[in-house]
């Protein structure tokens, strides 16, 4: 088993892929930085926008698309999904930043929970570098050891958080929407700029302090 803590993803080296509602890609060991969001803090009424204009960026790229987004994304060159995932990842953090819904995770209970989730498995399953969580959603760095645990780990922090968080609040239902949004970490540019984001963060949503925690790795990343 590789006992690497972390990399930078090799275009030119073998990685997996697979969908979901949205592409996912895996490199044995490599670095990828992953959102976990609140069930309610997106409204469905802003997806459906948001599809609308994924469908449109694809057009304007020359792409005949009716549905399926994902399919036309695929044809897309290497650039140009580059900055489609630009474009679209700026919009979800701009309105996850805004803290709608419940935000249950402003509670530091329901915070600690996560953060023991988190940590569980660090130097067993994964790597575990700088994260913060913030009222609705997570950001975490990650580098998991396997395509196996690529898939399952984040459902598995997320069914374990959400049955200890709804005990000790005292409610019922859904807390994550299914499915994180991850992406590969390509240069150590981008890797600076990614720890400087999750550091940034709380103070970008104008969050007070004991609304959030932030934790700064003390290995490679």
């Amino acid at each position: 088993m590789n006992d690497r803590p972390g990399e930078l993803f090799d275009p030119h080296a073998d990685f997996d892929q697979w969908d979901r509602s949205r592409p996912h890609r895996h490199q044995p060991a490599a670095i990828c930085v992953l959102t976990m969001r609140l069930n309610d803090s997106i409204p469905a009424s802003v997806i459906e926008v948001w599809h609308r204009q994924r469908i449109d960026f694809l057009r304007r790229a020359g792409i005949a698309i009716e549905r399926d987004w994902k399919e036309g994304y695929r044809e897309l060159s290497p650039a140009m999904q580059r900055r489609f995932d630009q474009t679209f990842s700026r919009q979800r953090e701009a309105l996850l930043d805004e803290c709608r819904g419940e935000c249950q995770l402003g509670n530091p209970t329901a915070a600690n929970e996560v953060v023991c989730s988190l940590r569980k498995f660090h130097a067993d399953r994964y790597w575990l570098g700088d994260f913060v969580i913030m009222p609705n959603h997570v950001h975490c760095l990650v580098a998991f050891r396997t395509t196996e645990i690529a898939k399952t780990q984040p459902g598995g922090w997320m069914r374990y958080s959400a049955r200890r968080i709804n005990r000790l609040v005292g409610r019922k239902g859904v807390l994550w929407f299914p499915e994180p949004f991850d992406h590969l970490v390509r240069s150590a540019e981008q890797l600076l700029y990614l720890r400087k984001y999750i550091y940034e963060n709380p103070m970008k949503a104008g969050l007070k302090e004991g609304s959030f925690v932030y934790h700064r790795s003390n290995g490679r990343f």
